[in-house]
């Protein structure tokens, strides 16, 4: 491979470092680099915004090493849309990435390499999610319900903290988990149910661990994943605990399936199991272990990015409160206060929908795209990609071209409006992706987003602590500093009349 490759690493890319190639820096854990006082921390020294500022120098196609591994990062909308869009059949696999294959098997959907058992699979949970309300008017039920619960939460959370403040995190995740539960699962927790509370804390911390810990080595040595003592060891504690979490409402769902009235995505996928077997397809690739990893795709992408979407855009209107009150003005006229914000509601909620758009594109929570990988040899940009070379989209360079938008580092939402305020649909908006590895969720993502936000908005009023910075955005962070920086979240004026007036 590297022989093959001379030709474009020669003249493209910065020189890798022995052992630990190009980004060795981010393959030491954060506390680590804290401990020996790295000043390596801060908004700019990340893996996309590093990525992104290497373009300006090696151009939006270039080389790099993350170990020993060669990738080929791509910057800027326009060499991203070519590859994904243009040359899907090339660019569409991926790769097989130590941490991650040996937690998923490969397999899925969101891991799985790309070919006809992934193709059948993706139809399968996106014909099913739809038919389950995915995308439609018929799933917001499902969603306000749980919004009921968070902001009666956040009151009491609020009222409870004598002024020290609000973290909203556990809160929007709870309420977002569930609603990919009721579509995946079949089944709604209560928002104090100890042990929902206890998975998402795991998911969250198995997450840490891999992209901030010791672990992230194992990338480079796969055996460290076997080590038995620390972030190891409690890795596999992780993955285990969850995984009996999953595969104890898989067994349930077994012994009380109604073919005749399916539940869930799960029902129907274990129908369809039933089904091939019976038509003689053994070979179908439809089994019981491929639903435990599909459920878990579904599970964490359906809940960490739409719910640090959530709370960036909450971030943001505190740290901003001009734009805030303009949201909120917006909502007033339109709604008014006896009654909550609809899906009907969105096309007449320009600035609003603008806002949110905003916030998406300065903080692109999956700012570098998962891996890709070239299926057959390319020609791309006046480079040779040969098969099987790593690609790394980087999706924070696609929100900050300046080819693409004016002033692309400041928060500005009517960059979203036309003259008319009308909502502007810009195509190097790709928050979710572009491509066939597009994000399966993106229409459940944009339902819950816009009405949490609404809703939330149409209550509160938030704002930072006394003499808290207004935080920078970060490539890739989640939630920032959430414990350290919690947020008050006041009742408005209108909404405080409406509360009395029920009592």
């Amino acid at each position: 491979m590297a022989a093959e490759f001379e030709q474009f690493h020669s003249h493209s890319g910065p020189k890798p470092w022995p052992v630990v190639g190009n980004f060795g820096g981010f393959l030491v854990p954060s506390a680590i680099r804290k401990r020996f006082g790295s000043k390596a921390e801060g908004p700019a020294k990340n893996a996309a915004s590093v990525l992104t500022e290497l373009a300006k120098v090696y151009g939006n196609v270039y080389s790099i090493y993350v170990g020993s591994q060669l990738v080929v990062v791509l910057n800027g909308y326009k060499v991203v849309r070519d590859a994904l869009s243009n040359h899907p059949d090339v660019f569409s696999d991926r790769p097989d990435i130590p941490a991650i294959s040996i937690m998923t098997k490969r397999k899925g959907i969101v891991f799985a390499p790309y070919g006809p058992l992934w193709q059948k699979h993706r139809r399968f949970c996106l014909s099913t999610l739809r038919n389950f309300g995915l995308g439609r008017l018929g799933l917001e039920p499902c969603i306000v319900e749980g919004l009921t619960n968070i902001k009666t939460e956040l009151l009491r959370l609020e009222e409870e903290s004598g002024g020290a403040g609000v973290d909203p995190a556990p809160v929007i995740s709870n309420a977002v988990s569930n609603v990919i539960c009721s579509l995946v699962l079949g089944h709604r927790f209560n928002h104090d149910d100890q042990e929902f509370r206890s998975m998402l804390r795991l998911m969250d911390r198995g997450l840490e661990i891999c992209v901030n810990s010791p672990a992230v080595l194992i990338n480079v040595f796969p055996l460290l994943y076997h080590l038995p003592f620390g972030v190891f060891r409690e890795l596999r504690q992780v993955e285990r605990d969850i995984t009996a979490f999953l595969k104890r409402f898989i067994a349930n769902h077994q012994e009380t399936l109604d073919p005749n009235n399916p539940r869930d995505l799960t029902d129907m996928y274990l129908k369809e199991i039933s089904a091939r077997r019976e038509a003689g397809d053994v070979d179908s690739g439809f089994t019981e272990d491929y639903l435990f990893y599909i459920i878990g795709d579904l599970f964490i992408a359906g809940t960490d990015t739409t719910a640090n979407s959530v709370l960036w855009v909450i971030l943001y209107m505190a740290s901003y409160p001009d734009i805030q009150d303009k949201v909120q003005a917006e909502i007033d006229g339109v709604v008014g206060p006896l009654r909550t914000p609809s899906l009907s509601d969105k096309g007449k909620l320009p600035f609003t929908e603008a806002a949110i758009m905003e916030v998406q594109r300065l903080t692109t929570v999956v700012p570098l795209a998962i891996p890709h990988m070239t299926s057959e040899t390319i020609e791309f940009m006046g480079y040779t990609i040969p098969k099987g070379t790593v690609v790394l989209p980087n999706l924070w360079s696609v929100h900050r071209d300046p080819t693409e938008w004016d002033d692309p580092d400041s928060f500005d939402p009517t960059r979203f409006l036309d003259e008319d305020g009308t909502l502007l649909r810009k195509e190097c908006f790709i928050p979710f992706g572009i491509g066939r590895r597009v994000c399966m969720g993106e229409q459940l993502a944009k339902m819950e987003l816009f009405l949490t936000v609404t809703n939330l908005l149409q209550t509160f009023h938030f704002r930072l602590p006394e003499g808290a910075p207004r935080p920078p955005p970060r490539a890739g962070a989640f939630w920032p500093d959430a414990g350290a920086l919690p947020l008050h979240c006041v009742y408005k004026p209108s909404m405080m009349s409406q509360r009395q007036n029920q009592r």
